[in-house]
Protein backbone atom coordinates (compact mmCIF):
# COMPACT_ATOMS: atom_id res chain seq x y z
CA UNK A 1 0.00 0.00 0.00
CA UNK A 2 2.67 2.53 0.97
CA UNK A 3 4.76 1.67 -2.09
CA UNK A 4 1.87 2.43 -4.46
CA UNK A 5 1.22 5.77 -2.69
CA UNK A 6 4.93 6.59 -2.86
CA UNK A 7 5.11 5.73 -6.54
CA UNK A 8 1.94 7.61 -7.51
CA UNK A 9 3.08 10.67 -5.53
CA UNK A 10 6.51 10.57 -7.15
CA UNK A 11 5.11 10.27 -10.66
CA UNK A 12 2.52 12.99 -10.11
CA UNK A 13 5.02 15.48 -8.70
CA UNK A 14 7.74 14.55 -11.19
CA UNK A 15 5.45 15.08 -14.18
CA UNK A 16 3.98 18.27 -12.68
CA UNK A 17 7.44 19.72 -12.08
CA UNK A 18 8.74 19.10 -15.61
CA UNK A 19 9.08 22.44 -17.34
CA UNK A 20 7.69 24.48 -14.46
CA UNK A 21 9.16 27.67 -13.02
CA UNK A 22 11.29 25.77 -10.49
CA UNK A 23 12.96 23.68 -13.16
CA UNK A 24 13.49 26.69 -15.41
CA UNK A 25 14.98 28.70 -12.53
CA UNK A 26 17.29 25.80 -11.68
CA UNK A 27 18.31 25.48 -15.33
CA UNK A 28 19.04 29.21 -15.53
CA UNK A 29 21.02 29.28 -12.29
CA UNK A 30 23.01 26.22 -13.29
CA UNK A 31 23.76 27.73 -16.68
CA UNK A 32 25.16 30.89 -15.11
CA UNK A 33 27.16 29.05 -12.45
CA UNK A 34 30.30 26.97 -12.53
CA UNK A 35 28.94 24.82 -9.68
CA UNK A 36 25.93 22.84 -11.00
CA UNK A 37 26.02 20.44 -8.03
CA UNK A 38 25.59 23.33 -5.60
CA UNK A 39 22.60 24.53 -7.63
CA UNK A 40 21.18 20.99 -7.64
CA UNK A 41 21.60 20.61 -3.88
CA UNK A 42 20.08 24.03 -3.20
CA UNK A 43 17.08 23.54 -5.48
CA UNK A 44 16.39 19.98 -4.38
CA UNK A 45 16.63 20.95 -0.70
CA UNK A 46 14.21 23.83 -1.29
CA UNK A 47 11.78 21.50 -3.06
CA UNK A 48 12.00 18.96 -0.23
CA UNK A 49 11.23 21.62 2.40
CA UNK A 50 8.39 23.10 0.34
CA UNK A 51 6.94 19.59 -0.06
CA UNK A 52 7.34 18.94 3.67
CA UNK A 53 5.39 22.09 4.49
CA UNK A 54 2.68 21.08 2.01
CA UNK A 55 2.44 17.53 3.36
CA UNK A 56 2.32 18.62 7.00
CA UNK A 57 -0.14 21.43 6.36
CA UNK A 58 -2.31 19.21 4.16
CA UNK A 59 -2.41 16.49 6.78
CA UNK A 60 -3.33 18.94 9.51
CA UNK A 61 -5.89 20.87 7.50
CA UNK A 62 -7.61 17.72 6.27
CA UNK A 63 -8.56 16.91 9.86
CA UNK A 64 -10.75 20.03 9.98
CA UNK A 65 -11.77 20.78 6.39
CA UNK A 66 -13.58 18.26 4.16
CA UNK A 67 -11.70 16.94 1.13
CA UNK A 68 -14.17 18.41 -1.35
CA UNK A 69 -13.55 21.91 0.03
CA UNK A 70 -9.75 21.45 -0.09
CA UNK A 71 -9.97 20.29 -3.72
CA UNK A 72 -12.26 23.20 -4.56
CA UNK A 73 -9.84 25.71 -3.02
CA UNK A 74 -6.90 24.13 -4.86
CA UNK A 75 -8.83 24.13 -8.15
CA UNK A 76 -9.88 27.75 -7.75
CA UNK A 77 -6.32 28.79 -6.84
CA UNK A 78 -4.84 27.05 -9.89
CA UNK A 79 -7.56 28.57 -12.07
CA UNK A 80 -6.75 32.09 -10.86
CA UNK A 81 -3.00 31.49 -11.31
CA UNK A 82 -3.63 30.21 -14.85
CA UNK A 83 -5.74 33.22 -15.76
CA UNK A 84 -3.12 35.61 -14.35
CA UNK A 85 -0.32 33.86 -16.26
CA UNK A 86 -2.39 33.97 -19.43
CA UNK A 87 -3.13 37.69 -19.04
CA UNK A 88 0.52 38.41 -18.22
CA UNK A 89 1.65 36.51 -21.31
CA UNK A 90 -0.70 38.55 -23.49
CA UNK A 91 0.46 41.86 -22.03
CA UNK A 92 4.12 40.88 -22.26
CA UNK A 93 3.64 39.94 -25.94
CA UNK A 94 2.06 43.33 -26.62
CA UNK A 95 4.95 45.20 -24.97
CA UNK A 96 7.60 43.24 -26.88
CA UNK A 97 5.90 44.02 -30.22
CA UNK A 98 6.20 47.76 -29.66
Amino acid sequence: MILSLLLSTFLTIFIAELGDKTQLATLTMSGTSTKPWAVFLGSSTALVFASLIGALAGGSISNFVPEVILKSIASFTFFILGIRLFINSLTSNETTKN
